[in-house]
């Protein structure tokens, strides 16, 4: 990990949207996935969003599938939620090795194509504790001593 991760999604991989829990979303997120579909934001948030006092989510029980996963993937790929777009460059993973190993045992692009630099997953990491910064109140981050932007070479995620 000192000098990078591989990651490469996977052709017909959905299996990061088939793992239990929420997808979170960001009054952007909820936006742009509203604006996709051909609605209006409200409309969208009163369909598919479940709003408490500091996060939003899909309205979907932690044991069910994402309402926007389809047998080909997501159906709203370039309007994806910031969780989903930065997966698996989250904090948690990112931030050590055991958890990227881990990670590794549901998705299999992790480990697979190009090297990314460290520098350009934890700037994504460092995009996932501002888009929630709930549900990272409190948990110290890794960053390298002369963090740089990320590479523009680096490929995008998910």
């Amino acid at each position: 990990m000192a000098d990078g991760l591989r990651f490469e999604c996977q052709k017909g991989c959905t299996a990061c949207c088939e793992q239990p829990g929420f997808v979170y979303l960001t009054e952007e997120d909820l936006r742009r996935a509203a604006e996709f579909l051909g609605m209006k934001p409200k409309e969208f948030e009163r369909r598919y969003v479940y709003r408490t006092t500091h996060k939003l989510r899909l309205r979907v029980p932690a044991e069910a599938r994402c309402p926007f996963l389809e047998a080909t993937g997501c159906s709203i790929h370039p309007a994806k939620p910031t969780q989903c777009r930065i997966f698996p460059f989250w904090p948690e993973y990112v931030d050590s090795a055991r958890e990227w190993k881990k990670a590794a045992r549901f998705c299999p692009g992790i480990d697979q194509g190009p090297l990314i630099r460290i520098a350009s997953a934890q700037a994504q990491a460092a995009q996932m504790r501002a888009a929630y910064p709930h549900a990272y109140e409190g948990v110290v981050s890794i960053e390298p001593a002369n963090r740089r932007p990320p590479d523009a070479a680096d490929p995008p995620t998910g």
